[in-house]
């Protein structure tokens, strides 16, 4: 099954040397969801219908997810956000809001520092971004952070095994298993077994010790835009707002109650209630 959501549509937009793919919908102020680890636009499916009644909604398969391409470098986070303002540049899209959750909240973060006069808000969702003070400490404690990141391994150890391997991990961190839909996690299992995208996936980590130095630069300047952090209660829901203010200076946010990792599957009405209100309240 190929996913499609009622009221989208999806094209793959040339940008950057690539092709990524984009689903669009709704009218209003552009806003852009860049997903995380391991799913692809499709994590944004409950939330676009509820933003698209404001909003002229874009959301994205990262480089090397879902069908965009996936070549061989260009994940470091400054490249693939890159990609994702390039897209909406190409979508007529001068100025936008940007969202994103887990590696996506990492792309989403320097997209915002690189193209100032092009990022409106930024709303960052449930990770540890490169930069942060805590990051070294925080990311030591992540078994799959330092998995990830081997060579090789985790693409022959996945192969064959994706929907095991994207079942147990996302289960492990979901608060509410009544919104843990199995269909959806055969979405993710599916992408990741197309050719490239298991390694597409893990290549997200491998570049993060230079995206960490090169995230330090861009707490010399900081962000003046409204930056809105968000997390699950039970995951990184209290850290978010004081980790964006070593980058930002008007962040606010905070945690979403009864939730982990996963705050657009797990808690999307809550989700896009906050998107909206910050959104319209700046």
């Amino acid at each position: 099954m190929i996913a499609s959501l009622k009221g989208f549509t999806q094209q793959l937009v040339p940008v950057n040397g690539i092709k990524i793919n984009a689903v669009t919908g709704g009218s209003g102020p552009p806003i852009l969801l860049l997903h995380g680890w391991p799913e692809t636009w499709w994590e944004w499916h409950k939330v676009m219908p509820l933003l698209a009644e404001h909003f002229s909604v874009v959301a994205m398969d990262l480089r090397g997810a879902g069908f965009s391409d996936c070549p061989l470098d260009g994940y470091d986070k400054a490249t693939m956000a890159r990609d994702a303002h390039d897209v909406m540049v190409a979508l007529g899209h001068e100025r936008y809001a940007a969202c994103g959750h887990d590696i996506g909240g990492m792309v989403a973060l320097p997209q915002a520092a690189i193209y100032r006069e092009a990022v409106t808000h930024l709303a960052v969702l449930d990770v540890p971004l490169p930069g942060w003070t805590g990051w070294e400490a925080t990311t030591a404690r992540l078994w799959h952070f330092s998995f990830h990141m081997n060579r090789d391994l985790p693409e022959r150890l996945i192969h064959g095994r994706e929907y095991d391997y994207v079942s147990t991990f996302m289960a492990e961190r979901f608060y509410d298993h009544s919104t843990f839909n199995p269909a959806d996690i055969e979405i993710y299992a599916k992408a990741m077994a197309l050719p490239g995208r298991t390694r597409g996936g893990m290549e997200w980590y491998r570049t993060l010790a230079a995206d960490h130095a090169t995230a330090l630069e861009y707490k010399k300047q900081p962000l003046e835009i409204p930056v809105l952090g968000l997390g699950g209660d039970q995951r990184f829901g209290a850290q978010m707002v004081p980790m964006l203010k070593e980058f930002a200076t008007h962040a606010r946010g905070g945690s979403i109650a009864r939730c982990s990792h996963y705050v657009a599957d797990e808690r999307p009405d809550e989700v896009a209630a906050a998107l909206i209100e910050f959104l319209k309240a700046n």
